[in-house]
């Protein structure tokens, strides 16, 4: 599969998460409508038969539309079910509907999650949080590249987040190496 396919794949998958989500929002709102009003006689200045009066009745009707008012109910949020089937599939269920995602598919979520992540507040803690989950790689494949301005652009490849670059000050390559190498 190549990268537009995937992309493709991709696209189709949040597409699917998004009509998850929207199509069942719309069908949740509750329409607000107005009573009726009580169609009005005019005072009778001679008798009427009944089929006149009941001829009127029902223009008057036609005149009119009916409207029903319906209790608003309170719209309740989808929720949001991840589980995963099979070693290489997660399933992710919003509002009743599940779609699959395979490695690549993740992969591409995870890196677009990313992005939006690190431009959103507030920002991850700055310390490691108590009982907080990871997976570690040992040894990762790493690729440096000197930038214009003197930084260090490091980019580290992590088994489950992919590929992850960091940015360092030439300062920070220095406490960062004294971390390292510190016994």
């Amino acid at each position: 599969m190549n990268l537009h396919e995937q992309l493709g794949a991709l696209e189709l998958g949040v597409d699917q998460l998004i009509q998850a989500v929207v199509a069942p929002q719309a069908e949740n709102i509750p329409e607000t409508t107005a009573p009726a009003a009580a169609p009005q006689e005019a005072p009778v200045e001679h008798a009427a038969s009944e089929s006149e009066a009941a001829d009127s009745a029902v223009k008057a009707e036609a005149a009119e539309p009916v409207v029903t008012e319906q209790p608003a109910e309170p719209a309740t949020l989808p929720t949001l079910e991840i589980n995963r089937p099979a070693q290489n599939e997660i399933t992710m269920t919003i509002g009743g509907q599940t779609v699959a995602l395979r490695a690549e598919q993740i992969g591409q979520l995870i890196e677009e999650l990313s992005n939006a992540r690190a431009s959103m507040t507030p920002e991850p803690p700055p310390g490691i949080p108590p009982g907080w989950r990871f997976v570690s790689t040992k040894n990762p494949v790493m690729a440096v590249q000197k930038q214009s301005n003197g930084d260090r652009l490091l980019v580290m490849r992590h088994t489950g987040h992919g590929w992850v670059p960091f940015t360092f000050s030439p300062d920070m390559v220095i406490q960062l190496y004294m971390m390292l190498t510190k016994g």
